[in-house]
């Protein structure tokens, strides 16, 4: 009987001393704040911004308590900066309030009569940086010729390749809905046609690349049509 007894005042001496710890741990004011992002590429937001909706605008993360936080909607409030994809905000044990972000990724920069603006990998539009200007292919001309998953696709497709990302650095979108390119090292046109066999017909285009430049040939082109999937004509 007296065992158990003292099995309950300890059990019970237990639970009010964390109770204590977890009221004072909440009280305690945070140390610092921290953002880090996990981006290879430039920042298009500085940290100085992500910073201040980190804190909620407070002057110091040092006049925040814990108990104060409310993370979730943290995260929410640096999600919706339209210069970020995702984040995750946490504290550690040592009072540091951290947000780990992940930027957007432009994929391509569109010129239009309404400005200019990038598309990110998601297809979602993307405000130009102040701070950092992305290398991306420039599109002109009305996106809204070409259904937006399908332009989101062929952009992406650039993006993923090494040699177009490098090469590829301009995109003319005709009032018919046919896609003109651009290369970066050379003059020549490329025809590319509808946003049809798009792997068929880049494949197409880096094979006579890589013949064109072998046999010296590939200064003396000015058009190169990618319509036909079996076959790539050249215009001198």
């Amino acid at each position: 009987m007296w065992v158990n007894v003292r099995l309950i005042l300890i059990m019970v001496g237990l639970v009010a001393l964390y109770s204590f710890t977890l009221k004072r741990n909440g009280e305690r004011k945070l140390a610092k704040s921290v953002v880090e992002f996990i981006d290879e590429d430039g920042q298009f937001i500085t940290q100085e911004s992500v910073n201040k909706l980190l804190i909620e605008n407070n002057s110091n993360a040092q006049t925040i308590r814990k108990d104060k936080l409310d993370l979730n909607k943290l995260e929410k409030t640096i999600n919706a900066n339209e210069m970020i994809e995702r984040s995750e905000v946490f504290v550690g044990i040592n009072g540091v309030l951290k947000a780990v972000v992940k930027q957007k990724t432009p994929v391509v920069r569109v010129m239009d009569d309404a400005g200019s603006f990038y598309i990110d990998y998601e297809g979602n539009r993307m405000p130009l940086s102040t701070i950092h200007t992305a290398r991306v292919p420039l599109v002109s001309g009305d996106i809204t010729k070409i259904e937006s998953e399908k332009l989101c696709e062929l952009f992406r497709f650039i993006y993923n390749d090494d040699f177009l990302k490098k090469n590829i650095i301009g995109i003319q979108i005709l009032p018919s809905g046919s896609l003109m390119m651009m290369n970066r090292n050379f003059n020549y046109q490329i025809e590319f046609g509808k946003t049809m066999n798009v792997e068929k017909k880049f494949n197409n285009y880096k094979a006579f690349f890589q013949k064109a430049v072998q046999d010296s040939s590939i200064t003396k082109y000015k058009n190169i049509n990618l319509k036909f999937t079996q076959q790539v004509v050249c215009t001198k």
